[in-house]
């Protein structure tokens, strides 16, 4: 219920009518505040008495932001000016525009002043050398009012055609800041010199701003995705003329035309207090105590002690809180990261001083007798004895090592996730994306409706369920859907399974985790669901909810798993660098055969990249996609101790980046004939929204050159009897053939290890490994058709070619030796036979 404040603050006349502001120095000692006349007023806090006069200032001030040392002041004439607030004094001039300024803003460290003018140019002027200047130009509209975030990592603007740009300004000091997201859609176009406000309020955590909109309401916006969060609504009756954020984030002030103030608890969007107050322009919260100051059109300031009734000064008293999320980022991943381990300790805990206040020396007025043994620093050489009971050597610290030398090295974890997911955006999330389809969720305030959808509408039908679980993670399969839910206070997590098709009367299972456990990734193969928990135990069921194993990997805390048929993969986090970022371990499995066929092998991950997706091929082979845009795929994985990673593509060398005037990237789905299948993603986007893209495939690239070799221009007098392709140039086409090498070993490998396991492959599978050999030998022959064109002297390059050939029946050789002989490589041609005269007396050797 909303109360009433009983003490009504006096109206301090401060100012001529007109626009009247304020602003708390961050120490809370001093409210500046500024008008219409040439008067600038400094209030110290807790003195009721006259404030300090700065009369040496300009006319028509119409914003302020102040920092300990000084305030600046932006004034209709496009002056702006630095006062010192130990001096009381104007101290210079940082700058000057052609028209109006509007509004100003420090940067949080007050290196910087963003300046608003009625020009179209935002520019950034040091505070201690105004030479130093920076302009923002993407915008094509005056600005309002501007903000820094809490970090100073940006600006953000909201201008008079109703859009907010926000600015990348973490550039060099001599660049100009690039604009980094337009976000649209939330505030009204506005004439810069009206009283209603579209000011940008940056919550005290920095992860979101809040901004008054055209409804009279205030709209909370992520910096996540720059996406509408929770609302303050149905509050004011007229347009909002001011809000600012209570220094911890649990409240918000906000005025109107309606002539209220309202605070509103940030946690419930509610409002808890109003006040009546006409024409407030500013709002200022006190730092550290329960202060509200706020100006008015009058000329007038007020400063109201004990702003927040007694019955929500709790509220004020709280640590800082959260900003409004509809679904907070942070709650998605706090079951996820286990706290640090210093150097790979476990955390000591902290216990008090032996006469600190509250230790049970201090309680007991003095040790204990017991602790009167100790050692006697006689010599004043200070002894410091080891775990031993030998002395350390000086300069030594407790753990024996110089401690100058010793450092904390704080420990990152790899954050666990769900392949195929996406975080919260506004109210919906996909809970999975792959080859056979999606699922998505929606937030309906109090229940979500989850959607199964199917690239095939053949094969399946959309299924629609009405979910009160709450279910945040997913997995789609040919054979069904399985579903999760996090835990809450009143029940454990959930896991839930749903077949397409069943022949009995009951259709799905569900199954609850030990009270406490959630889960971290699930995935699901024709043959069995597996779960991993923050518990760091990995469950398997069948597809009908029988348990069927339950362990605890040895790389902890988990990360992720993925499976195909009796296959599982799971990935962990294992030791430690010297950077402090762990490193990832992963482990495959043959769940039915009980068998391990990788166990606790590193995955391939350069320095500070995370993963992004690991899946298994449509032929049954791992695959990860890593935060550098790199594709790869695990080769032999089916011999323990053998696997490696092979890289099948980077995407930072698609020919379509070449230019490098587009920028773009792209969420993996699945890897299925020989293709990288994802969404291209654009404008600074991490993750796919709706409605869902098209899916987009690449060929495979195996890494070879910064960049492909371009084509050339067609050369009107060469031959026509020329072997490469109209267009093309040798070393073109030498690329595509060391390709097509390369792709088509790898593919043959992998199919190799199917044949080469005790069950044996198929008749298909020995077929499919014969033509890519053959393959393999084509490509080797025309590129040694390459080398023989270019000249005699790439004749040692040429007989390696030969020598790579799987061609066991002589014939692959005997092409080689006329495609020497139409290059008239007689040399060549000699030194193919020897080879193949070598090859064959070795095997006849073999045979004896």
């Amino acid at each position: 219920m909303a109360s009433t404040a009983p003490i009504r603050p006096r109206a301090r006349p401060a100012h001529t009518q007109g626009s009247t502001h304020c602003a708390y120095t961050p120490d809370g000692s001093k409210l500046v505040t500024v008008g219409s006349n040439n008067t600038i007023r400094l209030y110290k806090t807790g003195f009721d008495g006259e404030p300090i006069n700065i009369d040496d200032c300009q006319e028509q001030n119409v914003c302020v932001a102040a920092s300990n040392d000084f305030f600046v002041v932006g004034s209709e004439d496009g002056t702006l000016s630095l006062y010192s607030i130990p001096n009381a004094a104007f101290d210079s001039y940082l700058l000057r525009t052609s028209l109006p300024i509007r509004d100003v803003a420090l940067s949080p460290d007050s290196k910087w002043c963003a300046v608003a003018s009625d020009e179209l140019t935002v520019k950034l002027v040091r505070t201690d050398d105004n030479s130093k200047l920076r302009h923002l130009r993407a915008h094509n509209k005056p600005t309002k009012h501007l903000a820094f975030d809490t970090k100073g990592e940006t600006v953000s603007l909201a201008c008079t055609d109703g859009v907010i740009y926000v600015y990348d300004i973490t550039g060099q000091d001599s660049e100009d800041p690039e604009l980094m997201r337009r976000v649209d859609g939330i505030i009204g176009t506005l004439d810069t010199e009206s009283e209603i406000s579209t000011k940008i309020a940056w919550h005290p955590d920095g992860r979101a701003f809040a901004v008054p909109t055209p409804t009279r309401d205030i709209q909370v916006v992520s910096r996540y995705d720059w996406e509408k969060q929770r609302s303050f609504s149905n509050g004011h009756t007229g347009e909002i003329t001011a809000l600012s954020w209570s220094p911890n984030g649990a409240m918000l002030a906000s005025a109107g035309k309606d002539k209220k103030i309202l605070v509103w608890d940030t946690k419930t969007q509610a409002v808890i207090a109003r006040h009546s107050f006409a024409n407030v322009m500013d709002i200022a919260w006190h730092p550290t105590n329960n202060i509200v100051s706020f100006t008015n059109s009058d000329g007038e300031v007020y400063i109201h002690p004990d702003f927040v009734a007694e019955e929500h000064v709790s509220l004020l008293k709280l640590s800082k809180q959260p900003s409004p999320f509809i679904h907070d980022p942070l709650s998605e991943i706090s079951a996820n990261v286990r706290r640090p381990e210093v150097n790979g300790l476990k955390p000591m805990v902290s216990r008090p001083h032996r006469d600190s206040v509250g230790s049970y020396d201090s309680l007991m007025d003095g040790p204990m007798p017991e602790d009167e043994e100790f050692v006697e620093d006689d010599d004043g050489a200070g002894y410091v004895i080891n775990s031993n009971g030998k002395r350390l050597h000086d300069g030594a610290d407790g753990l024996g090592d110089p401690s100058s030398k010793r450092r904390a090295v704080q420990i990152e974890y790899h954050e666990a996730f769900q392949p195929g997911s996406t975080p919260w955006r506004h109210n919906r999330k996909y809970l999975c994306l792959n080859m056979i389809g999606f699922v998505w969720t929606v937030d309906q305030d109090g229940h979500n409706t989850v959607t199964v959808e199917f690239y095939d509408q053949a094969f399946q039908k959309k299924i629609r369920i009405n979910d009160t679980y709450l279910y945040d993670k997913a997995c789609l399969t040919e054979n069904g859907v399985v579903m999760s839910c996090p835990p809450t206070d009143d029940a454990p997590a959930t896991i839930f399974y749903r077949p397409h098709e069943t022949w009995t009367h009951r259709t799905d299972w569900k199954t609850q985790l030990p009270k406490g456990e959630a889960v971290l990734a699930i995935s699901l193969s024709n043959s069995f669901v597996t779960v991993t928990t923050t518990a760091n135990y990995v469950r398997v069921y069948t597809l009908f909810g029988i348990p069927y194993k339950v362990y605890r990997p040895k790389s902890t805390p988990m990360v992720t798993c993925a499976s195909w048929k009796d296959y599982v993969m799971t990935i962990g986090n294992g030791p430690a660098g010297a950077d402090g970022q762990t490193r990832l371990f992963y482990t495959i499995e043959n769940i039915k055969r009980d068998e391990i066929c990788q166990n606790e092998d590193t995955v391939a991950l350069p320095p500070g990249a995370t993963l992004k997706n690991v899946f298994f091929s449509d032929r049954g082979d791992p695959c990860i996609y890593d935060s550098t845009g790199t594709l790869l795929t695990l080769l032999h994985w089916r011999k323990p101790s053998g696997a490696s990673w092979i890289p099948l593509l980077d995407t930072k060398l698609l020919p379509r980046l070449a230019s490098g005037r587009k920028t773009e990237s792209y969420f993996p789905i699945a890897v299925a004939e020989d293709r990288f299948h994802c969404i291209i993603l654009k404008g600074g986007e991490e993750y796919p929204y709706f409605p869902l893209p098209l899916l987009t495939e690449f060929d495979f690239s195996v890494p070879l050159t910064s960049e492909p070799p371009s084509k050339k221009k067609p050369n009107p007098d060469a031959m026509e009897d020329d072997d490469s392709p109209d267009g093309e140039d040798g070393e073109s086409e030498s690329y595509k053939l060391e390709q097509q090498y390369l792709l088509k070993s790898i593919a043959a490998a992998q199919l190799q290890d199917i044949l080469l396991r005790p069950a044996g492959g198929n008749h298909a599978q020995r077929s499919s490994l014969a033509r890519l050999e053959l393959d393999i030998d084509k490509a080797l022959l025309q590129l040694l058709a390459i080398e023989c064109r270019e000249g005699e002297d790439r004749g040692m390059r040429a007989l390696e070619l030969v020598e790579l050939m799987r061609d066991e029946t002589g014939r692959m050789v005997e092409a080689a030796c006329k495609v020497a002989d139409r290059y008239g490589r007689s040399i060549l041609r000699e030194k193919i036979r020897e080879m193949e005269d070598r090859r064959l007396a070795g095997e006849e050797d073999n045979e004896l």
